[in-house]
C-alpha cells in the first residue's frame, strides 16, 4: 500500500472567523469544492463525529458518491474529516488548517489556509502510476477550491457592505 499526502495553500482576502464561518457549514460545499457536485445529505455546522454526503466529479464525466466524517474540529484553526468513496483511493482524510495573517496596509486581517489530503493506493506498482496520473488534477481541484472560497468570500463580504 503506497500512502500520499498532497498539500496546497493559500492566502484568503477574510479574516479567520469569516472564513471558519464558511468552512464549517458542510452544506455549502458544492458554492467552493471545485469537485462536488451537490451536498447529498449534511449536518449543517460540522460537529465531531457528524457525517455529511456529497456527488462528486472524478475524471471526466465519471461521478461517485462519497461520505465524509468529521474527526476533528479546533475552532477558527483547524478541521479533519475522513472519507470514502474514491476508489481506488482509499483512507481519505482531508485537512484544513487556518492561520490569521494581519495585513497592516489596509488594516484588516487575511488567512492563509491549508490544505492537505493524506491517502492511499493499494494495486502495487500500479498504484503509483495512478498516483502519478491523478495528483497533478487533485492540486489543481484543491487551489481552485482555495480560488473560489476566497472569491465567494470577498463577494458576501461585498454584499453586506452594500
Amino acid at each position: 500500500m503506497n500512502s500520499y499526502i498532497v498539500t496546497e495553500r493559500a492566502v484568503l482576502d477574510a479574516p479567520v472567523h469569516r472564513v471558519w464561518e464558511v468552512v464549517s457549514r458542510t452544506d455549502r460545499y458544492a458554492e467552493w469544492v471545485a469537485g462536488v457536485v451537490e451536498v447529498t445529505r449534511h449536518h449543517g455546522v460540522a460537529v465531531e463525529g457528524g457525517t455529511y454526503a456529497e456527488r462528486n466529479r472524478t475524471l471526466g464525466p465519471l461521478r461517485t458518491d462519497s461520505v465524509w466524517t468529521v474527526r476533528e474540529i479546533v475552532p477558527l484553526s483547524c478541521r479533519v474529516d475522513t472519507g470514502t468513496g474514491f476508489a481506488p483511493l482509499r483512507d481519505m482524510t482531508s485537512i484544513f488548517e487556518f492561520q490569521p495573517i494581519p495585513d497592516r496596509a489596509r488594516d484588516r486581517e487575511a488567512t492563509e489556509m491549508t490544505y492537505q489530503v493524506e491517502y492511499s493506493i493499494g494495486l502495487g506498482p500500479v498504484g503509483k502510476l495512478v498516483n502519478w496520473i491523478q495528483e497533478p488534477g487533485m492540486r489543481v481541484g484543491m487551489r481552485t477550491s482555495m480560488a473560489n472560497l476566497d472569491r465567494l468570500l470577498r463577494s458576501e463580504a461585498a454584499a453586506t457592505t452594500h
